[in-house]
């Protein structure tokens, strides 16, 4: 049996070697398009013979693009080492310096350390600045390798020392630097937030696609511009980075680059410790259609793989995972050599006539500047779709023993004077022994070869970067004939504040003046919010146009899909929604272009789907309008639980600059617009809108005169009557101003008077509260400053007010310090209910019966009132107090 074996064997290899030589004679002979078409038709033909593969989008764990097709390096390499090596101990100083001063304010070093050749490399040779001629490169930096940035820019001029010694201390004299890109904090200077993690990439590729959006609408000129994202393998986990790159594929974005830090480390230990992160990321960005350059081995391997002819050596590399080769970087060379090419007796003979120093000289390809930049310009030449690079690195890379490749190297802030003068020597930095245990910032002589080449290299590419810029031309508002239409009600008719919003919306976009700019989005719910209208009138942008016939082409307002289409119809994805209004919203910085986005979202599916990217769009100072739909816990008619909203605006106002309004008639919504298209397209305002509209109908009066300073403010009075003995005032927001109207009814039975109020801003009557407290606490000797709710109350008859909300009793509560009055709060606390309006009003007690009860009850406190007229009321009203509490645990 063993010889008829060993003949079959070698038939086989015999067989193989066919094989493989005749792909390789078609490669020498006819190229590589030839090679895959013949690869292609022999899969395919086995398929149709029935034999069934595995799919699999991997390639061997080498680096993608062959060492003989790498472009010649075009930069003096000798002095873009020492640039980087300057910026390395400038970054490393500046974190260990934040902590000397016993402030302990934090930073980090490690995440720079391992990628600085990656930023270097596109510093001196890709990153193009914003100009005239092109349109400019969108960079989101990782955010943990705040300090590298800022050390470039500390060589190049930009800033100071004393703001070096300022990281993390901004309001220290002189100035300091922000923890993280925060264009917010530094508005010269960062464009885009990228910690929280994993908001980046997100927002990094519906940026690029916004771009594309632009210039088919022919509102940006088609002069260049990539959107480059830089993330760590480790932020790869957060669902939201490699949630939408299946868009950018589909969209083909060749005017997008990931760049992937694969340091195989997250916070707290390996990314993949028992699998391999590059593969896994490799199989899923080539499977949503990304073009893959995987950058694993530095030019020292290139000898041992030329060497390696029967593939041993490749074959070793995919058997370690990536637990083995941090432990590789941490380990003396002997530990390598026996374990990894110790393993086969071949690798062993491969590597027998190197030294340990020369085993410790095999670098991984992201800290080689000849791989990274063979990467980087396949990737900027590639025009079929978006290219991710997955270069492998070392997480504290020169960072010595404490720090380099540790699990503990994330939050590793502080070096040794030992590991400091390792450090400097490494990296050759020309610091005295002496100098040294100060850790001082380094600056070259202005004159010296590397600063005259790093300042030559930035000027080639339009100059320094990250820079904010956000000059930009003012809008001119649309003529008032816009807005006075809905100044007139419904005149009879019933109506939602929905359909009044879209309507509104129609007239805008059709305005000579602004009407091109803007942005509607929607996450698949436009009929919803009976925008369906806009399809036919604007189209749905699609990059390819409509490559079919819409099933209902036969109709009015049929699927319209174009590619100069006005609507970002996104479908099913708040998040990806978010993304397209940050994109629009901050275009003034990036692009110069004051895009004018209108988000109309399920208000559920708003602020508690994406709070996170809602913080970033205020850090990013957005301007546009959100628009939360089918909004309150009452007012969504039979839905339940996860649709019925009730703290939007709660969770909104957690945002400084988002101002917020729950308007309740057609005016109001016309006066906060214009207002909000004035503030941020004609002033220029760093602030956005919440707006909520539902779906109730009910009549719209004319708007009274003189109301538009406190629909504005946040309160006016409605409809007053002339006091009687007992008086109160009723508040009423959104469609709950009819319950306030109708308990202004129910009361006159109890020879009770009553003034509704329509409170349009809680948050902008707190935000007036907090500022005059503010002044009169630090200007005691002056005059106190009144708040505006105070003002318009403080001269009114009637000791009590009750404010109805559809929304958390904390939010008329927020107010309840400067009422004169004594303040009674009803609101939606607890969770929604599959019921009718009128049910579930009842249930969360906001409805005009309990209205009238609490003014009521509050009156027969204050001995204002008999309480037999309350216990009647009881009666009439069917008010129970043994009723379920909406709280209920239960």
């Amino acid at each position: 049996m063993a010889p008829e074996n060993k003949t079959r064997n070698e038939e086989e290899e015999l067989e193989l070697v066919e094989w493989l030589e005749s792909l390789d004679y078609v490669l020498e002979k006819e190229g590589t398009g030839r090679a895959r078409f013949l690869i292609q038709s022999l899969q395919h033909h086995a398929f149709q013979k029935g034999l069934r593969f595995t799919y699999s989008a991997h390639t061997p764990y080498m680096n993608t693009i062959p060492t003989e097709e790498e472009p010649a390096y075009p930069g003096n390499v000798n002095l873009e080492w020492m640039i980087r090596s300057y910026i390395r101990w400038n970054a490393m100083a500046m974190v260990i310096r934040a902590q000397r001063d016993g402030s302990d304010v934090g930073g980090h070093i490690s995440s720079f350390a391992s990628c600085a050749t990656l930023y270097e490399v596109g510093f001196n040779h890709f990153f193009r600045a914003r100009s005239p001629e092109y349109g400019g490169d969108s960079i989101y930096f990782q955010g943990h390798v705040a300090p590298g940035i800022y050390a470039r820019a500390f060589l190049e001029g930009r800033l100071t020392e004393q703001q070096l010694n300022n990281f993390r201390k901004e309001l220290h004299p002189g100035g300091g630097l922000s923890s993280y890109p925060h264009p917010r904090l530094m508005r010269d200077f960062w464009q885009f937030p990228t910690v929280s993690m994993g908001l980046g990439p997100l927002m990094a590729i519906y940026h690029a696609r916004f771009n594309r959006y632009l210039e088919d609408r022919g509102l940006k000129p088609k002069n260049g511009g990539k959107v480059w994202c830089f993330m760590g393998d480790g932020e790869s986990d957060e669902p939201e980075s490699l949630g939408a790159i299946g868009l950018a594929g589909r969209e083909k974005l060749d005017n997008l680059i990931f760049v992937v830090n694969c340091n195989l480390q997250r916070l707290d230990g390996p990314v993949r410790g028992n699998g391999k992160i590059i593969q896994e990321l490799e199989g899923h960005f080539r499977g949503a259609g990304w073009n893959v350059l995987k950058v694993i081995w530095g030019r020292r391997w290139n000898q041992l793989f030329a060497r390696d002819e029967h593939g041993i050596l490749a074959k070793r590399a995919m058997e370690a995972v990536d637990g083995d080769y941090q432990k590789y970087s941490v380990e003396p060379p002997s530990y390598v050599r026996e374990h990894f090419f110790g393993k086969y007796p071949e690798l062993a003979k491969l590597v027998a006539h190197m030294t340990d120093e020369d085993l410790m000289k095999l670098n991984r390809g992201g800290h080689d500047p000849y791989k990274i930049f063979a990467a980087y310009q396949a990737a900027t030449e590639y025009h079929h779709g978006p290219t991710v690079i997955l270069a492998k690195t070392v997480k504290g890379y020169g960072l010595g023993e404490s720090a380099e490749a540790k699990n503990i190297t994330h939050s590793q802030k502080k070096l040794t004077e030992a590991e400091l003068r390792k450090f400097r020597t490494r990296f050759s930095i020309p610091l005295s022994d002496k100098d040294v245990a100060d850790a001082p910032f380094y600056m070259p002589p202005q004159d010296s070869p590397e600063m005259q080449y790093m300042r030559a290299q930035r000027e080639k590419l339009g100059g320094s970067l990250p820079r904010r810029m956000s000059q930009c031309i003012s809008l001119k508002l649309p003529e008032d004939k816009v807005f006075e239409e809905f100044h007139k009600g419904s005149e009879g008719r019933e109506v939602s504040t929905t359909m009044v919003y879209v309507r509104m919306l129609t007239k805008l976009m059709k305005d000579k003046e602004i009407g091109k700019y803007i942005v509607p989005i929607v996450p698949d719910e436009a009929r919803t919010f009976g925008m369906e209208s806009l399809f036919r009138a604007y189209g749905i942008y699609a990059s390819k146009g409509q490559l079919y016939s819409p099933v209902d082409s036969d109709t009015l307002l049929y699927y319209k899909e174009s590619t100069d289409g006005q609507i970002l119809e996104e479908g099913i994805n708040e998040a990806g929604a978010m993304s397209s209004f940050i994109a629009a919203g901050c275009s003034y910085a990036t692009n110069g272009i004051p895009m004018i986005p209108f988000y109309t979202f399920y208000s559920m599916f708003g602020f508690q789907r994406v709070g996170d990217l809602a913080w970033a769009a205020g850090d990013l100072m957005c301007r546009g309008f959100l628009i939360g739909g089918t909004s309150g816990r009452t007012t969504l008619n039979g839905e339940g639980l996860q649709h019925q909203d009730g703290h939007s605006h709660v969770l909104a106002s957690t945002i400084p600059n988002l101002i917020t309004y729950d308007p309740s008639f057609s005016y109001e919504l016309a006066v906060i617009l214009k207002d909000g298209l004035r503030r941020m397209y004609v002033e220029q305002q760093n602030v956005f809108y919440y707006l909520t509209v539902c779906n109730e109908n009910y009549e719209h009066p004319a708007m009274p005169e003189g109301v538009e300073e406190g629909i504005l403010k946040g309160i006016y009075k409605l409809k007053k009557v002339k006091p009687g003995a007992v008086h109160v005032h009723l508040f009423g927001s959104g469609s709950l101003i009819n319950s306030a109207l109708e308990a202004q009814t129910i009361l006159e039975k109890y020879k009770v008077t009553a003034d509704v109020w329509s409170v349009t801003s809680y948050g902008e009557l707190r935000r007036d509260g907090l500022d005059c407290d503010r002044w009169n606490l630090l200007n005691p000797l002056e005059p106190e400053k009144i708040p505006y709710v105070t003002q318009v109350l403080k001269n009114e008859s009637g000791s009590v007010v009750v404010a109805s909300s559809d929304y958390m009793k904390a939010l008329p509560d927020s107010i309840e310090k400067w009422v004169p009055q004594t303040m009674i709060s009803l609101g939606t606390d607890g969770f929604g209910m599959s019921e009718t309006r009128t049910a579930l009003r009842d249930h969360f007690e906001v409805d005009a019966r309990h209205m009238v009860y609490a003014a009521l009850g509050a009156l027969v406190r204050k001995g204002e009132l008999n309480k037999k007229v309350l216990q009647q009321a009881a009666k009439d009203l069917e008010i129970r107090s043994d009723k379920r509490d909406p709280m209920s645990l239960a």
